[in-house]
């Protein structure tokens, strides 16, 4: 069957096009992307090499002793300071700091996918929470400095610190909840409503325990991230203090307040100090992600 003179074919429709150009286009774009991930991955191995060319150098030839650097509190000398002050501030803060926004987070996150109506209000907080994710963690630390510190009176204690934290995660808090809410399947709402359950009946037994594993995995990965944050603790005021703090009004210095003390000392001694140190926070924030992924791969189930 012939085709019509005046039926388009096709033919020459890119005959003013060069597609040897077009191909080498494609090919510099995707070598360009693949340079730009290649950057960020060689910059973070030179890092990681550095800090363990310090740290070996640390333990061989200034004999840094781990049992007595994790057993010790600091110290003005070198060879007597330790890090054991730093990881219980740490430790507390953590507890505080989960504690002041996991309930609250996932509170809001569970009114705002259950309850809110679906309107402009609505979207404008989702939005502004979105924002806040990302929001540098040093304006949540002059936001505590401002309220806590000079408002209230304050000293730069465990309290403040943990305050600040939280500040700064509880938005992660509630975007990832709000995540874990969605993914659980409508159908599964409309079965347990059919079965004369009310809305928190549902919510309670049917939707949270679906979205558990998500809640805890992005509550999880903003903790390991507020772990090593130090802009906020700076910004109260946390930074060398030479013992360990036994409750929520004792002065502190965490984890990373520390290593940034140390760094800052002329003396070698103290930089080896600081890379041991970050080997100890860097443990703990993989051991955090760790724990991520197995509750995610233990609790997350088929719906």
């Amino acid at each position: 069957m012939s085709t019509p003179a005046d039926t388009p074919t096709g033919e020459g429709l890119f005959d003013d096009v060069d597609l040897g150009w077009e191909h080498l286009k494609n090919r510099l774009f995707k070598y360009l992307l693949f340079g730009a991930a290649m950057f960020g991955v060689v910059a973070l191995g030179v890092l990681i090499f550095d800090v363990i060319t310090d740290f070996y150098v640390g333990l061989t030839e200034f004999n840094i002793s781990l049992v007595d650097f994790v057993t010790r509190d600091g110290s003005r000398r070198p060879e007597l300071s330790g890090f054991r002050g730093a990881i219980v501030a740490s430790v507390m803060l953590m507890a505080l700091t989960a504690f002041l926004s996991f309930f609250i987070g996932v509170g809001s996150a569970i009114y705002l996918e259950e309850y809110a109506p679906d309107n402009r209000i609505t979207r404008l907080i989702e939005a502004n929470l979105a924002n806040l994710a990302g929001v540098p963690s040093i304006v949540y630390g002059l936001l505590a400095l401002a309220a806590l510190r000079n408002g209230i009176g304050l000293g730069p204690i465990v309290l403040v610190g943990g305050v600040a934290l939280a500040l700064l995660v509880m938005p992660i808090i509630i975007v990832s909840s709000q995540e874990a809410l969605r993914a659980v399947p409508d159908s599964v709402r409309r079965g347990s409503y059919a079965t004369g359950a009310t809305q928190w009946q549902t919510i309670r037994k049917v939707v949270l325990p679906a979205a558990l594993p998500g809640i805890f995995t992005g509550t999880i990965l903003a903790l390991a991230r507020a772990i090593g944050e130090t802009a906020p603790l700076l910004m109260v005021g946390a930074l060398f203090v030479n013992r360990m703090p036994r409750g929520l009004m004792d002065r502190f210095s965490g984890m990373p307040t520390q290593i940034y003390s140390w760094a800052a000392e002329p003396s070698q001694h103290f930089i080896h100090l600081a890379a041991v140190g970050i080997v100890v926070l860097l443990t703990f924030m993989l051991v955090m992600n760790g724990i991520a992924v197995y509750l995610r791969n233990k609790y997350e189930t088929e719906i």
